[in-house]
């Protein structure tokens, strides 16, 4: 999970969606902020001008928006500021995003907060590995339709304590929509938490994907109950990635939720300290096959620009598994090159015996890397391509090799809607236990309200 924050402008996504349960431990993916970037009073109330040149004396307050200024004195220096692209895209003063809780507690006195988002989107194909489109085994794998992702809500009192002080707090997160598959507890033993039949429709359905009390005191954290996991990059919650697909790795080799107790150490300069106990790979209030895993690693700034978050998990996997012990980790590597380049470098390892093959062995491994480039509070490009191989764990006698190309934007034409468009091509380079040659193409829009 990605620690730094890459900041785009806008506080679209975190100030309307909220921290991701589990992930607060470690924080939430793409928080989005409106620091350094500022507008004139006419475009959205504020006091100074923000062509980047009101040293140079030749903006007025008028100039926000309108092409640089409209001003050739102010247009030169806005571009040798660097800011001439954004501003030329149009004006971009998104202002503050609605939330929820400004109708429910409009004088913010409430410790309790409520939020959710609603997310629907369109994709050409099914991007599923077996080729067995509308199995609800993946994301996007209903394909050729209009579909509701997630219509998602959460109540959460975040816990705050000061070096002296103690403080509790909890969070439950609810949604519906064709992403429940991947997000209820389908590792689980027996029809437990959110794993009952009677939370399918078809291929809608319920989920519960996190439920859990904090306790925090000076330095530390502790969660305990249904969370969201630490592991990886991308995360189940659409708004805090920047993609609408998600990488193979990602559905492949990384568990969604645990169900256990996970403490945060955070008294160390420049570095956070994670560990927990968790009852296995995406359980919900179960236990299957004894899963017992450690959930644990770290994170940490390694320069002001550099952040790296190593994270594992040990033991048995549970259901995953089918009670044998595996390993795996992820490591995330988050570098700002540029006030607006970012690249994310993430490598995900998964080894096990497992004895529900007959103890053959295996291991899943994938890289990915991403480049995200911002333009202004309104438009970012980003760029992800993505290696993943399978040894001996889809298939005995399988090896095999899957890449994966996408290109896409985010737009935010209002503070609380974002919409991704991308293309991603996916291909294999040769037969293998999926099946034949694979190549394809697929183009896929979303669109995320978030409130």
């Amino acid at each position: 999970m990605n620690v730094v924050k890459w900041t785009m402008g806008c506080a679209l996504i975190a100030m309307s969606a909220g921290p991701a349960l589990g992930q607060s431990a470690v924080q939430t993916a793409f928080n989005y902020d409106l620091t350094g970037y500022e507008c004139g009073e006419p475009a959205c109330g504020c006091e100074e001008p923000s062509c980047g040149c009101e040293d140079a004396g030749c903006c007025d307050s008028g100039c926000c928006g309108d092409s640089c200024c409209g001003d050739s004195c102010c247009s030169s220096c806005c571009c040798d500021s660097g800011c001439c692209l954004g501003d030329c895209l149009g004006d971009c003063c998104l202002g503050d995003p609605w939330a929820l809780m400004d109708c429910i507690d409009p004088c913010g006195c409430c410790s309790i907060t409520m939020g959710g988002w609603t997310q629907m989107g369109y994709h050409s194909d099914n991007t599923r590995l077996s080729f067995q489109p509308n199995d609800l085994l993946a994301f996007n794998d209903q394909p050729d339709r209009l579909n509701l992702h997630q219509q998602w809500l959460y109540i959460e009192k975040v816990a705050e304590a000061g070096a002296c002080s103690a403080d509790w707090g909890f969070r439950f997160d609810i949604m519906y929509g064709t992403d429940a598959q991947k997000t209820q507890s389908f590792g689980n033993d027996s029809p437990v938490w959110d794993a009952s039949a009677g939370f399918d429709h078809g291929s809608y359905g319920w989920a519960m994907p996190q439920a859990y009390v904090e306790v925090a005191s000076g330095d530390w954290n502790v969660i305990a109950g249904h969370f969201f996991t630490l592991v990886g990059y991308e995360v189940v919650t659409a708004p805090d990635n920047f993609f609408y697909s998600h990488a193979y790795t990602m559905f492949n080799s990384e568990p969604f939720t645990h169900t256990g107790v996970l403490a945060t150490y955070s008294g160390l300069d420049s570095v956070e300290l994670y560990g927990g106990w968790t009852a296995g790979w995406d359980t919900g209030f179960d236990q299957a096959f004894g899963g017992s895993t450690f959930l644990g690693g770290f994170s940490t700034s390694l320069t002001d620009d550099v952040a790296l978050t190593y994270i594992l998990t040990a033991g048995n996997f549970g259901l995953r598994t089918a009670g044998a012990d595996g390993y795996s980790h992820s490591v995330v590597v988050d570098a700002t090159l540029s006030d607006s380049l970012n690249y994310v470098f993430q490598s995900d390892l998964v080894s096990y015996n497992d004895t529900a093959s007959g103890g053959a062995g295996g291991a899943q491994v994938g890289i990915n890397q991403y480049l995200f480039y911002t333009m202004n509070d309104c438009w970012a490009a980003g760029a992800r391509f993505e290696w993943w191989k399978s040894d001996g764990i889809v298939a005995a006698d399988d090896s095999t090799s899957v890449y994966g190309l996408t290109y896409g934007l985010n737009y935010r034409p209002h503070a609380n809607v974002v919409l991704r468009p991308e293309v991603r091509h996916n291909w294999l380079p040769a037969e293998t236990a999926f099946g034949a040659e694979f190549d394809q193409t697929v183009f896929g829009v979303d669109c995320i309200l978030t409130y």
